[in-house]
């Protein structure tokens, strides 16, 4: 199935959305200046794709997974392993990886009484966050539970013989809510709040929250645990697709889904998946991979959902607007490079009135350089209810993949 054709998939995580008054009634996609996008879309095909199986949670962990070509009803076994394996933890197989944010909660005495105000501790730095799981790490960690260091507010605890068992709700979901119903609860609950309560004792008066509070910004105050799994057992992408395949990504999740499939992620300075990352340094890795002989590259841009989760309707507008940038620079590259395909689309819908995932689906454009289409459509979200509908996540790379 090897072929020397070149295939780029740009994913804007989480910008698809719904109409908004605010908007006119358009939605941010509609609204943001798109120019490249447009220009391709008047060639491609142009339609929804269902990610998120029916049943399956809305999560970036499933649909990316989907989008990238492993069905997640059948390779998924949680988002936090994946995350593991980016940042190099070595799971046995009884082991279970949870999801750690470092999060602002406030400051009611009683942890029950407490409000999720920010989950993601003021997008608190990777330098900063690792400093604070390292004094958790040194007070908390026993022979059954294990911190690791991740990226910015995202980190990650193993817990030895654990269960998946344990209900855990994903602070984004409860941003300004009071946490007392959503703290962990079910087998093995128990002793996650205890770690929650007791990192709250060691962070409270850490030099490097004193530090961020000096300065006007939210504080690391907890910890906070979603996202179980076990070890994940990913097809190598190439045997799968016949494709060198790389994956260029700020976050954890997608690297651990690359180290699992076999694919290249290489690091890039400065990408810290917000609309502040390093634009410039994300379209210039996945050139530098196209360079290195990669057929496949999975450019994933998570700033929109970040500001969808956050409800900043400008921020995600400006995201939405970067998204095309990389789409218009990569394509100028490609142009010269002989046959090649373009695929964008978000993974799921973060919509500003929600702050959290939504599981419909969402809209896609193929790009193709030697089949141009014109079907008439935009690429948004209500064009793309009359092009053609893909039932699962996995129909992109394969639509990509035909040579008609």
């Amino acid at each position: 199935m090897g072929n020397c054709m070149k295939h780029l998939v740009v994913l804007g995580d989480g910008m698809a959305d719904y109409k908004l008054d605010s908007l006119g009634g358009l939605t941010p996609i509609e609204k943001a200046n798109t120019p490249n996008i447009d220009m391709l879309a008047s060639k491609s095909q142009i339609g929804l794709v269902l990610t998120v199986p029916e049943g399956m949670k809305p999560g970036s962990d499933v649909a990316n997974l989907s989008v990238i070509g492993y069905a997640p009803d059948r390779y998924y076994t949680g988002r936090s392993p994946l995350e593991a394996l980016s940042i190099g933890v070595d799971m046995a197989i009884d082991d279970v990886a949870v999801r750690t944010n470092l999060v602002t909660l406030s400051d009611e005495p009683d942890l029950c009484n407490k409000t999720m105000v920010d989950y993601s501790a003021g997008e608190i730095s990777t330098q900063e966050a690792k400093e604070l799981i390292f004094a958790v790490k040194e007070a908390l960690s026993t022979s059954k539970y294990s911190f690791y260091a991740g990226v910015s507010y995202r980190h990650c605890l193993i817990i030895k013989e654990g269960t998946t068992a344990t209900e855990l709700t994903p602070p984004h979901d409860i941003s300004g809510k009071v946490i007392g119903e959503y703290l962990p609860h079910g087998e093995g609950a128990e002793a996650l709040i205890d770690l929650i309560e007791r990192s709250g004792e060691i962070l409270k008066n850490h030099p490097v929250n004193l530090k961020r509070i000096s300065e006007g910004k939210n504080p690391a105050t907890h910890v906070w645990f979603w996202g179980a799994g076990t070890k994940p057992r990913l097809d190598d992408f190439y045997e799968k697709y016949g494709l060198n395949g790389a994956i260029i990504s700020a976050v954890d999740l997608l690297k651990g889904i690359a180290k699992g499939s076999g694919m290249a992620s290489p690091d890039v300075e400065g990408a810290t998946g917000t609309l502040h990352t390093n634009w410039e340094g994300k379209i210039q890795a996945a050139i530098n991979c196209f360079e290195g002989g990669a057929d496949y590259v999975y450019v994933h841009l998570e700033a929109p959902d970040e500001c969808g989760h956050q409800g900043d309707l400008e921020g995600k507008i400006k995201a939405i607007e970067k998204v095309d940038y990389v789409v218009g620079r990569l394509y100028d590259y490609l142009k010269d490079k002989g046959d090649f395909t373009i695929a964008v689309l978000p993974d799921h819908r973060t919509p500003i009135v929600r702050k959290t995932h939504t599981p419909e689906p969402v809209p896609y454009m193929i790009y193709k350089s030697y089949d141009h289409k014109d079907m008439g459509l935009k690429y948004a979200e209500s064009d793309a209810q009359n092009g053609i509908y893909l039932a699962d996540g996995q129909s992109i790379i394969t639509t990509m993949l035909e040579r008609i």
